[in-house]
């Protein structure tokens, strides 16, 4: 689509974090994200302490910067909303309302979409029109999994890190390339989702120059919830990889944009054990965070989703 009548703006969507580090905000939290189901006092208990331990979740803060820096390069309004905390979907869209956008390109920052994961955000969007009159036209980026500024940010941070290592070491370098652990029953459900997630590992693998046998899509944080999980699980292939003689390893999230539970504690500290019992060297890219790469693919999600004119930056 292309001219545009009203002014263009950007929602980037999160899943957001608790308030803060006390056990009842994280409570909260925790049942909406459970769609209001009561979590078991033991697994609050626990993801109180994993919210301590790294100091509190960035995302929030992260996604603010990466919003500042993708207006920065549009010069469109662009406001963050998130899906379980503050600042909400609604308050998100209800400031590009204030600063005068009409047009809006709601962007979930997982570069993958599934209409079946991502459903919540779409109807929190339309909440939110309806209780504003439905004054804004706001379209949902669908998938960007191919991105060649996303997929060269992550391969270049993958090769940052092979670059620390001696080369006569790299062939004994196991690359992991995880995304989020889905319940079997939901994959199943998902298969456009699953080939994306393929697509994107494949296309960062062959960006990082890696070679066949070297790398291997996994995944990660798989959840608390009764049934069967997507395999295989990083920690499940700590064991196996030091068998077959791997003595270093490196995870790259290929879903994941920014700093946040999973990559702080999930990666850095449960799978870092995992592999440090397994006798394995361990390491992890840097999160993309606010890197000028994902900013620029963001950009053109977002220019791609409502065909809105860019404008110069502001000075």
């Amino acid at each position: 689509m292309s001219g545009l009548a009203g002014r263009p703006g950007v929602l980037l969507m999160t899943y957001g974090s608790p308030a803060s580090l006390e056990r009842e905000e994280v409570r909260a939290y925790m049942v909406r994200v459970r769609g209001g189901r009561e979590p078991e006092s033991e697994l609050v208990d626990e993801f109180t302490r994993r919210y301590s331990v790294i100091g509190g979740s960035p995302l929030i803060d992260i996604t603010r910067a990466q919003g500042t820096a993708l207006e920065r390069q549009l010069g469109w309004p662009v406001e963050v909303g998130m899906r379980f905390s503050e600042p909400s979907i609604s308050t998100g869209l209800h400031a590009l309302r204030r600063r005068g956008a009409s047009d809006i390109a709601a962007i979930i920052l997982s570069p993958q979409y599934s209409p079946l994961l991502m459903s919540g955000y779409v109807r929190a969007i339309e909440d939110a029109r309806q209780d504003d009159g439905a004054a804004l036209t706001v379209a949902v980026a669908d998938a960007w999994h191919e991105d060649p500024s996303f997929i060269s940010a992550l391969a270049g941070r993958i090769r940052q890190v092979l670059d620390t290592v001696q080369p006569r070491e790299r062939a004994s370098v196991a690359v992991l390339l995880t995304a989020h652990s889905l319940p079997r029953r939901v994959a199943d459900q998902e298969p456009r989702y699953l080939a994306q997630l393929g697509e994107t590992a494949r296309a960062v693998a062959a960006g990082a120059g890696l070679v066949t046998g070297q790398w291997t899509f996994c995944w990660q944080s798989a959840g608390h919830e009764p049934g069967e999980w997507m395999k295989p699980d990083f920690a499940d292939l700590m064991p196996q990889l030091a068998a077959s003689g791997q003595r270093s390893v490196i995870v790259a999230p290929v879903q994941f944009l920014a700093d946040h539970l999973e990559i702080l504690y999930d990666i850095d500290i449960g799978a870092k054990e995992q592999a440090q019992a397994s006798g394995i060297r361990f390491q992890r890219i840097t999160s993309l965070n606010d890197d000028p790469l994902l900013i620029d693919a963001l950009a053109t999600v977002a220019h791609r989703t409502i065909g809105g004119p860019l404008e110069s930056s502001p000075t």
